[in-house]
């Protein structure tokens, strides 16, 4: 296990490097090739060309490309860089430089919007495995029943439906409507009841876009496993249905499971644009909406590299956990 662990860390290590790479080759070597200039981005098209020049000095456009990607590396891992994000000497590590609009750095930007996110995609992860896995798993059991087609019509409504759609409804009929529930979002430092409450119709209407489609891929596995053969022999051997579930069949079916799992919580917690947009919500995903709008490089830029590195790091928990369920995968 824990020569399994070191591979997947090295790997992990390497994947992070050459993400830095791409990013840094897209945000800052796509837009020279295409003949956009960034430090005119930075002080505007009205500026004259002294100021232009002096906003390329500052933020290192002039040097040598090898000489770019170094100050770059540093200001994400020392937290101090004279080139490819601005003059940071000031600002903490990791450090992504500052916003062409309000001049500010970019990492306190992006840490005080990041626990909105986070709790968000948390919330609603735990919402969509609980209520997805087992609707899927009863639909394949009771396959053909009320409940299976009831389950898989819900479930194609939750993949049909967009976000923005589902969103507004539950605004109108529970907050407006009913006033069953306030979504108007507080922060959780300032009441944590009142944070929860103004959570729930974001985690429930996310929650219901993939909960529905964790069904629908649960329900496909489980009837394709409940036919395997070793299943056959469970059953065969006299073994409790319950255990023949849980522990046979369950544990082949959460491998899937576990990829989609890895690769949309890492989405998410990257910003869910759409779903903090519709509530309002000061995440991650409502301030790359807004850098996009003003062009403003820096901000896009930080989004990218957490959203890249969210992904990564929850593709590696999905590793291990693989290694728990099935043992045969550490030998691979």
């Amino acid at each position: 296990m824990l020569a399994y662990l070191i591979r997947r860390l090295f790997a992990a290590a390497v994947m992070l490097v050459v993400i830095i790479l791409v990013v840094f080759s897209i945000f800052f070597l796509v837009p020279k090739w295409a003949g956009v200039d960034i430090a005119t981005s930075f002080v505007g098209k009205q500026a004259d060309p002294a100021a232009v020049e002096a906003v390329r000095t500052k933020l290192g456009l002039s040097d040598p490309i090898f000489i770019q990607v170094w100050h770059f590396f540093k200001g994400i891992f020392v937290g101090r860089t004279y080139a490819a994000g601005g003059d940071i000497t000031h600002c903490s590590a990791p450090c992504f430089g500052y916003s062409f609009r309000s001049e500010q750095a970019v990492w306190p930007v992006l840490t005080d919007r990041f626990p909105v996110t986070l709790g968000l995609a948390l919330g609603a992860a735990v919402l969509w495995l609980v209520f997805g896995i087992a609707a899927g798993v009863l639909a394949a059991l009771k396959r053909g029943s009320m409940w299976d087609r009831s389950a898989m019509v819900i479930a194609l409504s939750g993949v049909s439906l967009p976000i923005y759609f589902t969103g507004l409804l539950s605004v109108a009929i529970f907050d407006i409507g009913l006033h069953w529930i306030d979504a108007q979002y507080v922060p959780f430092s300032q009441d944590p009841a009142r944070w929860f409450e103004s959570m729930l119709l974001p985690w429930i209407t996310l929650a219901f876009l993939y909960a529905a489609m964790y069904a629908r891929i649960t329900r496909a596995n489980m009837l394709e496993i409940l036919g395997e053969d070793y299943i056959r022999t469970a059953r065969a051997k006299g073994l409790k249905e319950q255990v023949v579930i849980g522990k046979h069949a369950m544990r082949s079916t959460m491998t899937p499971i576990l990829t989609m799992l890895g690769m949309d919580l890492g989405a998410l917690i990257g910003g869910a644009i759409l779903t903090e947009t519709t509530f309002s919500l000061p995440g991650l995903g409502q301030a790359v909406l807004t850098a996009i709008k003003n062009q403003d490089l820096p901000i896009i830029l930080g989004v990218t590299l957490i959203t890249s590195l969210a992904v990564l790091i929850a593709n590696l928990v999905v590793d291990v956990l693989y290694a728990v369920i099935d043992p045969r995968v550490r030998l691979a």
